[in-house]
């Protein structure tokens, strides 16, 4: 079936001597876009994280957050080591400049890596653990875009069918409106001739290359094949990725109905030519969201 691009799951997991919990967070983009914030335990496993959402996510901004569940007893440590060198880099650079002022103690601790969880620099663990919740995570975030997916699926759909059934209508108005603008042109010529004899062989060319410019005939049956092509991907199967090939099709469809637009002289033909444009814009908007 087909995913949305948003979604969100979590999990929770045990690295090393530590609870760990995961959220996963994806959002529409054009193509995989992560966006990874682990504690600084965990920075040196970030690429195994990046390479375990790929595995489930093909496209989409994806942002996934990690955080060490502490007992109540441990909290905030100031790194004095940190500090001191803060400290001295601040002084420094005051008597370099020529500045006045003191350094306070706030203002240091503001500076990077200063404070930092108790424990937090000595967490254990392997990166076999981590990408383990990780994976929960993912899982929990596709069981979500499946389920939107599905939803929008059924949007899809059932927009498509407002289209199919606006092209069916242009398809029987062709051929009437083909034969209205021969009995137009027959009229026409009679008048003007008034009375004069006509080469019937010349007029029955003319209405022959009036016909073959007003005839949407090809136009109709792409924009069908197009339409059961779009239906067959949106079918449930593998899970492969869509959302593109979806664009594709959308964009081949609003060629069509243009051509069929400017090639129909009729009210009729244009005023369905219209909604099935505008229906083809509210199908785009949605299928930006599927993976």
């Amino acid at each position: 079936m087909i995913r949305s691009m948003t979604g969100f799951g979590s999990a929770e997991g045990d690295v090393g001597g530590s609870r760990v919990n995961v959220e996963v967070r994806t959002v529409n983009h054009r193509f995989f876009n992560p966006s990874v914030k682990l504690p600084s335990a965990f920075a040196r496993w970030e690429a195994e994280v990046r390479e375990s959402l790929r595995k489930h996510i093909a496209r989409g901004h994806v942002t996934i957050s990690a955080h060490i569940e502490r007992p109540a007893t441990e909290g905030a440590v100031v790194d004095e080591a940190k500090f001191a060198q803060h400290a001295a880099e601040l002084l420094a650079l005051r008597d370099r400049h020529g500045l006045g002022g003191e350094i306070d103690v706030a203002t240091v601790l503001r500076m990077p890596d200063v404070i930092r969880m108790s424990g937090e620099e000595t967490a254990e663990g392997t990166a076999d653990e981590l990408v383990a919740v990780v994976e929960a995570a993912a899982r929990e975030l596709t069981k979500m875009r499946e389920a939107e997916g599905a939803r929008l699926a059924a949007v899809l759909l059932e927009r498509m069918a407002v289209i199919e059934e606006a092209v069916g209508r242009i398809a029987a108005r062709a051929p009437e409106r083909v034969i209205a603008q021969r009995d137009r042109l027959r009229e026409n010529v009679k008048v003007l001739a008034e009375g004069v004899a006509v080469d019937e062989q010349r007029l029955a060319q003319e209405i022959a290359i009036l016909a073959d410019r007003l005839d949407v005939g090809e136009e109709i049956d792409r924009f069908r094949a197009h339409v059961a092509a779009f239906r067959d991907v949106l079918a449930p199967k593998g899970g492969e990725p869509v959302g593109k090939r979806l664009g594709f099709l959308l964009q081949e469809m609003l060629r069509e109905a243009n051509t069929t637009g400017s090639k129909a002289n009729d009210t009729q033909i244009q005023r369905d030519v219209l909604l099935v444009k505008e229906e083809l814009e509210r199908i785009r908007e949605q299928a930006e969201n599927v993976e």
